[in-house]
């Protein structure tokens, strides 16, 4: 089980601070974090709504709580996890890019 400072609520909320002052994001994106669970947002509503389903998506993250504390605090670079191959994206690189720039922001 993975240890961190964040905790799945934690980044729930991380995440909703960030999208509630990002623009539309006009598409459906999922993170699956695997065992720890999934964070589902419907960026297609303004604003956007986030639940823990696991719904069909535009585009999906997959990575570790850890990578995405990483991602979210600054410390890694979402593009160079992806090339390292710790971040896997299915879907849209475009709505990911968008995304992760929000994310790090």
């Amino acid at each position: 089980m993975y240890n961190s400072s964040m905790t799945f609520e934690d980044i729930e909320k991380t995440m909703r601070e960030k999208l509630s002052y990002a623009p539309q994001l006009g598409a459906k994106i999922k993170f699956n974090f695997g065992d720890e669970g999934v964070i589902f947002i419907d960026g297609t509503q303004s604003p956007a709504i986030m639940s823990n389903e696991d719904e069909s998506a535009d585009t999906t993250f997959t990575c570790s709580l850890e990578l995405f504390e990483k991602i979210a605090n600054g410390t890694q670079d979402p593009t160079m996890a992806y090339m390292m191959g710790k971040l896997k994206i299915q879907g849209s690189m475009g709505q990911a890019m968008k995304l992760a720039s929000l994310l790090s922001d």
